[in-house]
């Protein structure tokens, strides 16, 4: 395992229609595009409940980037910015990632699809996700306030609940839905 990562995050996530405006509002403000849009696969691992009792999350991911494994401790707000603690590594196999997180005890309990669009702008890194319900809007880093202000999202409209949480409200009014967030 390599690529160990144990940060704060400070993230706001909007609902967007569509991500067109917004990316050309990005182009205009001229920030940099890091990564087109990628596919992202994402697997969340629970034990008896134990971490969704405790607003936690224990996250696989395989993206374009490779295969990482983050723990999300408990979210604050810092007015309407979400603050995590965070630990992240890059591990090698996806498989045998999954392999250990089971030998713990943890099993998957929900899944979800996006396509992450990845840019920056003065330090902050803003993701554009398309998911199988939605466009969403990431703020993520210091500042990210401020940038979300000049891209023209108000801070006091943002998202305070995780992809987990929104798919589970939406599956309330939508109850044909399948039971993760996936593409069809």
């Amino acid at each position: 395992m390599s690529g160990e990562a144990d940060s704060q995050e400070r993230e706001l996530k909007f609902p967007c229609e569509g991500l067109d405006g917004l990316r050309d509002r990005l182009i205009e403000l001229e920030a940099e595009r890091l990564q087109p849009s990628a596919f992202e696969e994402n697997l969340l691992f629970d034990r008896d409940g134990e971490l969704q009792k405790s607003d936690s999350i224990l996250r696989l991911r395989i993206d374009s980037h490779g295969t990482r494994l983050t723990f999300k401790g408990p979210a604050t707000f810092e007015g309407d910015v979400k603050v995590r603690r965070e630990h992240e590594i890059k591990v090698d196999g996806a498989d045998q990632a999954r392999a250990l997180i089971e030998s713990l005890g943890y099993q998957p309990v929900a899944r979800y699809q996006k396509y992450r669009e990845e840019w920056q702008l003065g330090g902050v890194l803003i993701a554009l996700d398309h998911t199988p319900i939605g466009d969403f809007a990431e703020f993520e880093g210091d500042g990210a306030e401020k940038v979300a202000q000049r891209c023209k999202c108000d801070p006091d409209e943002a998202e305070r609940r995780n992809y987990l949480q929104i798919y589970k409200d939406y599956r309330e009014t939508h109850p044909d839905a399948p039971a993760d967030m996936v593409f069809p």
